[in-house]
């Protein structure tokens, strides 16, 4: 046996990138295309996130957007070559990358999940706060409704004529 490589599954993580062309509901069918895969190779997932589209940092194949897709799972390591070669020619699949990951025990499950919503619950109190204040500026400024309307100051035609006619003859204008 190898010094360096453990018997039994090694715990993985694999980030991929599914391109622009797809729709939001085609994007999810595909990560789960790609969860199929690793799963008929014998590997258990024990984790799965989707982010939805984001922007990329750069454009990859003409495409400057992407659904994300997060899985992790255990897989034997002989057999993770074959999972890759597979995610790489599949059309389907922009970029993927996999890496050795930590297993997460129930207690880091837990803490992240109780940090999500402490983040989740600012996030809302943010929002309704600024809420309040939109409405409470928007009530204490004055409708034009509430204003004062302007005396209807009409001139009449005649005076109107000779003001332009006295303008008209000024010496000073140019």
């Amino acid at each position: 046996m190898s010094k360096t490589k453990s018997a039994g599954a090694t715990h993985y993580e694999i980030l991929f990138i599914i391109p622009n062309k797809f729709t939001d509901d085609e994007a999810k069918t595909v990560a789960e295309k790609v969860g199929k895969v690793i799963s008929e190779n014998g590997g258990q997932i024990t984790h799965t996130e989707y982010w939805g589209k984001k922007k990329l940092a750069y454009e990859i194949k003409h495409n400057a957007y992407g659904y994300y897709g997060l899985f992790e799972f255990d897989l034997e390591g002989n057999i993770l070559a074959k999972v890759d070669q597979n995610l790489r020619l599949s059309a389907d699949v922009l970029r993927h990358q996999i890496i050795i990951k930590k297993a997460k025990s129930a207690e880091d499950i837990a803490r992240e999940q109780a940090i999500r919503v402490k983040i989740e619950s600012k996030k809302a109190a943010e929002e309704k706060k600024q809420e309040e204040k939109d409405k409470k500026a928007s009530t204490s400024t004055i409708t034009p409704t509430s204003a004062p309307k302007a005396k209807d100051k009409r001139v009449d035609l005649k005076d109107l004529d000779e003001k332009l006619e006295g303008i008209l003859n000024a010496k000073d204008l140019i």
